[in-house]
């Protein structure tokens, strides 16, 4: 098990990573304007997901093979990186959609695609990178982590970054109850394509 000052000051430190607005947040701001918090909703598992990844390559000792597989990675960024752009393209290209009917979410875009986009965003971000493979270990001796301790961090994982972006999914959702008019609609489905975009941009230049 691991003693719980460290948990606590890793649970710090990981809201703090996920709350500072990164590609991964910018892209669930902009699916939640879109689309609405019930999409948005299955980007969250794909995030989690994607930590998980990172978080177990760190835990179990695999970043010489994360190193090795440099390649992987990097198609990884650079699919994420595409993906964003595309969805930039149609968010900026969407028709105004009718906000007299209750439930406002995409349906041409399934929960599989929408999880799998969460899931390329992350695998590609280099946050949560940066965040196991070198802060990870200043908080935990991976060394000493048994298999009791690694499900504890799984668990801290699960509950911070579930509970973080969802309050963003959430507030993003609320906002979009200003934009019921065409004009204030299109400045929305622009300003996504506008976030998506950047958050492209800012995972292929890093």
């Amino acid at each position: 098990m691991i003693d719980t000052g460290s948990l606590i000051a890793l649970g710090f430190a990981l809201a703090i990573a996920v709350a500072v607005p990164g590609p991964g947040i910018a892209a669930v701001i902009a699916r939640a304007l879109k689309s609405g918090l019930k999409t948005t909703c299955f980007m969250i598992p794909g995030i989690i997901l994607g930590d998980l990844v990172y978080l177990t390559l760190a835990v179990f000792g695999l970043a010489l093979i994360a190193q090795t597989f440099a390649t992987l990675f990097l198609i990884l960024k650079i699919a994420g990186a595409l993906y964003l752009a595309y969805l930039a393209w149609t968010f900026w290209t969407a028709p105004i959609a009718d906000f007299t009917v209750k439930d406002t979410r995409d349906k041409d875009e399934s929960p599989f695609r929408v999880f799998l986009s969460a899931l390329l965003i992350t695998l590609g971000n280099p946050k949560p990178i940066a965040f196991y493979m070198a802060l990870l270990p200043t908080f935990v001796d991976l060394q000493a982590v048994t298999l009791v301790g690694y499900f504890e961090l799984v668990a801290l994982m699960i509950v911070t970054i579930g509970g973080i972006v969802f309050a963003y999914a959430a507030l993003a959702d609320r906002m979009r109850a200003i934009f019921r008019r065409p004009g204030p609609q299109r400045i929305m489905q622009r300003s996504a394509a506008a976030v998506m975009a950047g958050a492209a941009v800012s995972i292929a230049t890093r």
